[in-house]
């Protein structure tokens, strides 16, 4: 995980155009950031930081 959170927004955006599904940015206990699709997060949903949707305009 262990990216800057402008990596992560940079990740996030390319995954969610490339693959077209929502893509969340979350922050970690440890204070990362990951990305992962929306859908597979089960996490605490206050430690989402953004959502990309690639259908959104």
């Amino acid at each position: 995980m262990s990216q800057t959170l402008s990596t992560a927004h940079l990740r996030a955006w390319n995954l969610a155009n490339i693959l077209m599904v929502c893509i969340i940015v979350f922050q970690a206990g440890n204070g990362d950031y990951g990305v992962m699709p929306t859908d597979e997060y089960d996490g605490d949903p206050a430690a989402v930081v953004h959502e990309f949707d690639p259908f959104a305009r």
